[in-house]
């Protein structure tokens, strides 16, 4: 079977480089350039990363092939490689984070980046510092690089038309999470080994989900059929104009699938009486072994987290080998050290965003 990924060095040539040790060992600066039957690509760096819905399958192909050496590196007894040493970057955090929070300052971390997360429970922010302020006086410090989570959608693209630091957006209120989502579509394609053509069911709370929305906007570009399946009351009205197919019922929408990711209900961004109870929405929509069958027998299960155990996922299949959500974790570090050092350790001062 091919390799589910492959890439290049850009040496001139487009000469394949089979070992890309290269980068773990020598950490030089430069490219790489994304193989797709023969027709190379290169990603021209952009100023920020936003969102997925105006990224080109090429740019994310390259992303997800960057990060198979950065999961090499996270795998070594000495992670740290000299890639981004003299290069600063900042996470800025206004709303609660364990995963994306932590992979982003250990993926710098790891490409010897300094990183330091601003802590806004204790800042400025809490004396009526507006968020430009706060945007110009992270700037003038000299960081290079913003990470921004943010309960407001669009957020980050106010901050990237008003900053010269690089953006990238943490996921911003129900708009979206662009970098979970290649994290997503990275799992996905190292097991499957290809991303093209798949049924994949998207589960749960659709009407408030960054995260469903980028793994829409991704996955599409593949051409993916992708099912979203919830309550009527969590269902976004005219969901099937972003190209996607609307289920009320879990077992139909799990027929033939290739690819379940599992939502987690977020009671922080909904209003009250939008179903019930927890226990009627676990009746009807947790994904559990016995409900599988209803999908192809090597279905993979994905879910951002963090979970919520027997509301929207059962914990037998959480913890089976059916399930790659402690993978996704390594994978998220893996995709966000790829982005780094594409936006900042590539080419200098060409900015095509």
């Amino acid at each position: 079977m091919n390799r589910p990924f492959k890439s290049v060095r850009e040496t001139g040539k487009g000469a394949a480089v089979d070992n890309i040790a290269f980068l773990a060992d020598g950490c030089k600066e430069g490219f790489f350039i994304a193989i797709n039957e023969g027709v190379e690509m290169k990603l021209e760096q952009r100023k920020d990363l936003l969102g997925l819905r105006d990224m080109s399958r090429e740019e994310m192909e390259l992303i997800l092939d960057t990060a198979v050496p950065m999961k090499d590196i996270i795998k070594r007894d000495i992670k740290k490689v000299p890639t981004l040493r003299g290069k600063a970057m900042v996470t800025v955090f206004y709303e609660n984070s364990t995963r994306t929070r932590t992979s982003f300052e250990i993926a710098g971390k790891y490409l010897s980046a300094d990183t330091v997360n601003l802590a806004v429970s204790t800042s400025s922010v809490q004396k009526g510092e507006s968020l430009r302020d706060t945007i110009k006086t992270i700037e003038v410090m000299g960081f290079d690089l913003m990470v921004i989570r943010h309960s407001m959608s669009g957020t980050p693209h106010y901050v990237a038309r008003n900053t010269k630091m690089r953006v990238i957006n943490a996921g911003d209120g129900a708009n979206e999470h662009p970098t979970q989502a290649l994290l997503d579509m990275f799992s996905i394609k190292e097991n499957k080994g290809t991303l093209e053509n798949l049924k994949v069911v998207i589960v749960g709370d659709i009407l408030h989900s960054r995260v469903a929305r980028s793994n829409i906007y991704g996955l599409s570009k593949f051409g993916c059929e992708i099912r979203v399946v919830g309550p009527a009351t969590l269902m976004p009205p005219e969901v099937e104009k972003l190209g996607v197919k609307s289920y009320y019922s879990l077992d139909q929408a799990l027929k033939g699938a290739d690819v379940v990711n599992v939502l987690r209900i977020q009671r922080e961004r909904q209003t009250t009486g939008l179903f019930p109870s927890l226990d009627e929405y676990s009746n009807l929509y947790m994904l559990s072994p016995q409900r599988l069958l209803q999908a192809k027998d090597d279905v993979l299960v994905l879910h951002p987290g963090p979970m919520n155990r027997g509301v929207e996922i059962s914990s037998v299949l959480a913890d089976s080998n059916t399930a790659v959500i402690n993978e996704q974790v390594t994978n998220g570090v893996a995709v966000r050290m790829a982005l780094l050092y594409l936006m900042m350790g590539g080419l200098k001062d060409e900015i095509a965003n």
